[in-house]
């Protein structure tokens, strides 16, 4: 659970009540955009008391951003276990989509839980799942590339911040489906590289084929 929630649920009763109010928030976003979320109407439609709600959480952005990480979070175990099956080029695209579709819902929706992932924590959230990540594959997935920290770092954080600076720039009005091909001919061709630097003579394979 999130940082933001006051109250750690343990018992099954409380991790209820918890997923109640998610669920409640998540549907009063879909039929009235931020706007229409309050602490009052989430309680209601969770069937709790306004005094039960701030039990767990201490205000509407502390539940938007606990319903944003549950994604991301849901998102990256499904991430993981697609790379674990066998990371493969054909796996790419996949893993895209399933980043593009991190956050559920209508644009509005998604707008709203991306600004409350970034707004929770910024940078520090993309840092928190890139670890978690790649702790879940440590020893269970095998790569034809040397996964450096830095290599790691660019296959994580490349589509990441492509997808965040889409939603942010909604005036270029980009296809979602022309920009998934665009990220995952990206994606590709950093991995091909990739697997053609470790497999060139010498230590040091791109330095080397550089200083020639």
């Amino acid at each position: 659970m999130t940082e933001k929630t006051r109250r750690t649920p343990r018992q099954p009763r409380s991790e209820a009540t918890v997923e109640a109010i998610l669920e409640a928030a998540f549907q009063l976003l879909e039929q009235g955009g931020v706007r229409a979320l309050t602490t009052n109407h989430i309680a209601e439609r969770a069937g709790v008391s306004v005094g039960t709600l701030y039990q767990y959480f201490k205000g509407k952005q502390a539940i938007l951003a606990a319903l944003a990480q549950r994604q991301a979070a849901a998102a990256r175990d499904r991430i993981a276990a697609i790379v674990i099956d066998g990371p493969r080029i054909s796996a790419v695209r996949m893993i895209v989509r399933t980043l593009a579709t991190a956050f559920e819902g209508a644009p509005a929706t998604r707008r709203a839980l991306l600004d409350a992932f970034a707004g929770e924590a910024g940078d520090a959230a993309v840092m928190r799942h890139h670890r978690l990540f790649f702790d879940a594959i440590a020893g269970k997935a095998r790569f034809d590339f040397d996964m450096t920290p830095e290599a790691g770092f660019v296959l994580t954080h490349a589509v990441i911040g492509l997808l965040r600076a889409a939603t942010i720039e909604t005036e270029l009005a980009l296809d979602p489906q022309r920009l998934e091909d665009e990220l995952v001919r990206l994606m590709e061709g950093y991995i091909l590289a990739l697997i053609e630097a470790k497999s060139a003579p010498g230590p040091h394979g791109i330095a080397e084929r550089a200083g020639r």
